[in-house]
């Protein structure tokens, strides 16, 4: 059985509910198993678990069982999820506490995602590499990890293998990242601070920040987060640029629109965090709510690793995660001196 993410027109407008129950309820199943185990080992970030779990209900053949009767559940958890998780991201970002940490971060975290993106997509074409696949590897190393990969996804209409390709070249590299840069920060003697500026400029995931700056400690956890988020808050405009390019290239059916409903939905998040004084339980129900809604979306974005599609990813592809990911730590070293 191949593993198809793309829902039927049906699933996508709210209809036909029980078709979607067998495959939503697989991947809310490996989510909360993902959550689980995160509780239990907290240095195991949750999206990674969720999409190996999901990895694992695919290779042991699973799937296969079930039949195709869970595909239209898939396709809804790795989306429509996806996109609530994403949305409520915003909820964590003040841009107050961003600010705080000096315009010279602002200017590094773009500097990150502008020439992350635009240099991993440029190395795709000289190594030979799927443009689509580039793309993904881009906006995901270079801003938020798997939420920009799906995010990106979503509004280019990209074909489940890209996506799944570079999700799994997200966790690959970015568990490496999570585990190498601390290491790096203490053999160039960076103090908390500054290794925590380095790890939040630098590393794929907000999960994944959040091990490596724990692994640093001392005040470094904060900064890394911190630094992050501001990366984070490119996702709007990075996606909102895509949409709209994406829109040019439809020549026969509906137009994506110009600015997603998630999209909008992360903006004025943001924008109630920043200037509304919202309660710490609103908060933390929340971060419980964003969290369980991308560990759900990331098993089914698992479900889709199959064996046969990571031996498709071939050596280029490869090549360039890791050209892309040592692009992003270079361009992400400066934060360690102005935060």
């Amino acid at each position: 059985m191949s593993t198809r993410l793309d829902a039927p027109q049906q699933i996508r407008s709210g209809h036909d509910v029980p078709s979607v129950l067998p495959g939503l309820g697989l991947a809310v199943s490996l989510g909360g198993l993902a959550l689980l185990g995160h509780l239990l080992v907290p240095a195991l970030p949750t999206t990674l678990l969720a999409v190996a779990l999901g990895a694992a209900a695919a290779s042991s053949g699973v799937l296969d069982r079930l039949g195709q009767g869970v595909e239209p559940g898939l396709a809804v958890a790795s989306r429509t999820w996806l996109r609530v998780g994403v949305a409520l991201l915003g909820l964590q970002l003040a841009l107050g506490d961003v600010l705080a940490l000096g315009w010279g971060v602002v200017a590094v975290a773009v500097v990150v995602v502008a020439g992350g993106i635009l240099g991993t997509v440029w190395l795709g074409r000289r190594l030979g590499v799927d443009p689509e696949t580039a793309l993904l590897v881009a906006c995901g190393f270079s801003i938020c990890g798997a939420a920009a990969v799906a995010a990106v996804a979503g509004v280019r209409r990209s074909p489940a293998r890209h996506t799944v390709t570079a999700v799994s070249l997200v966790v690959l590299c970015g568990s490496a990242t999570m585990l190498l840069l601390p290491a790096a920060a203490g053999l160039l003697g960076l103090t908390p601070r500054a290794a925590g500026g380095w790890i939040g400029a630098g590393t794929h995931e907000v999960g994944q920040v959040v091990v490596a700056g724990g692994l640093v400690g001392g005040g470094a956890l904060g900064v890394a987060v911190l630094v992050k988020l501001a990366r984070v808050l490119l996702l709007a405009p990075v996606v909102a640029v895509l949409a709209w390019q994406a829109r040019g290239q439809v020549v026969d059916g509906p137009r994506p629109p110009l600015v997603p409903g998630f999209v909008v939905g992360f903006v004025l998040l943001v924008a109630a965090r920043t200037v509304l004084p919202l309660p710490d339980a609103l908060l933390s129900l929340a971060g419980v709510i964003q969290s369980g809604a991308l560990a759900v979306a990331m098993a089914a974005l698992g479900c889709a690793l199959r064996p046969a599609v990571l031996r498709a990813v071939g050596g280029r592809t490869l090549v360039l995660a890791g050209a892309a990911t040592l692009l992003v730590v270079g361009l992400a070293l400066p934060a360690a001196y102005v935060v």
